[in-house]
């Protein structure tokens, strides 16, 4: 964290931040400013719904933002990010999970191996060159399983509140009465400020295919720089597993940084601005190493 403090802003992080460098809609638009949000484009797949996104073109690396569960490629953080990686001419690249936002599908019809094979879609056919993958709870969880999946096309991965195998591990550690309550009635009911019916339902099916999913059993073939943020104030997902995060990768350059206030979403302006100190850190180190 010493050494993202004490390094010198860039000329394109320096507008950002001068700027607001919160979101572009909290950053003040003055006459002539040439700055714009990139509109909404839409993939189509065969036999598959459809995936909202939206794109910077830019510079290597680029950078791709993963929204948590029941979000959307319209929060804070994702527009924040785009805002930032204009600043500094890099690509962008956001979007919206099958069930998600503006996408096709039904949430509760999606798992984890559906959204995986969205971000796999993403990264093959819409982004172009390596990218810096910033997962935000289980986007953190996908982020993983992608860099697995495609690491030639993985520069380095930032994990906000990352949620690697969490949704198993909780039902798991469940009393054992409770588990089979829940599976009598075939969904477990998750109580959630972040819901709107004040829940999320997950299906046992669910469940089960998450299983398949796991990453934090064993060792995890990820060589890339990873860095990884976390609230110690988060309800929602144990800042614990952030640092299994940082146990199990093979990376040697592996930073966990703990914000002693920080809650779930890390959507706060100080919040914000640590993320995009870390990224602008990484792309500095990438493009050194070039």
């Amino acid at each position: 964290m010493a050494g993202l403090a004490l390094r010198s802003c860039r000329r394109g992080l320096s507008r950002f931040l001068s700027r607001g460098g919160l979101a572009p809609s909290l950053a003040p638009h003055t006459k002539g400013d040439r700055r714009h949000k990139s509109t909404v484009q839409y993939a189509t797949r065969p036999d598959l719904p459809t995936l909202a996104y939206r794109r910077v073109k830019g510079k290597s690396p680029g950078v791709v933002f993963l929204p948590g569960y029941g979000s959307n490629m319209n929060g804070q953080k994702a527009e924040a990010l785009e805002e930032f990686c204009r600043s500094l001419g890099h690509s962008y690249l956001r979007f919206d999970y099958t069930g998600h936002g503006a996408s096709e599908g039904v949430l509760a019809e999606g798992t984890i191996g559906t959204w995986k094979k969205d971000v796999l879609f993403m990264l093959d056919e819409v982004a172009e060159g390596p990218q810096i993958l910033v997962g935000s709870s289980i986007g953190g969880w996908l982020m993983l399983l992608a860099a697995i999946a495609r690491p030639e096309k993985t520069a380095a991965l930032v994990g906000i509140s990352t949620a690697a195998d969490h949704i198993v591990t909780s039902f798991n550690s469940l009393p054992l009465e409770t588990k089979m309550e829940f599976q009598e009635k075939g969904e477990w009911t998750v109580p959630s400020k972040h819901s709107e019916e004040g829940a999320y339902k997950f299906s046992m099916d669910f469940l089960r295919e998450a299983e398949n999913h796991c990453v934090l059993h064993s060792p995890l073939p990820v060589t890339c720089p990873v860095r990884l943020i976390h609230g110690l104030k988060d309800e929602d997902v144990p800042w614990h597993i952030s640092m299994q995060v940082a146990e199990r990768v093979l990376s040697a350059d592996v930073d966990v940084i703990l914000r002693r206030h920080g809650q779930h979403r890390m959507s706060e302006k100080d919040d914000i601005k640590l993320m995009v100190y870390t990224i602008d850190d990484l792309i500095d180190k990438l493009t050194t190493m070039v």
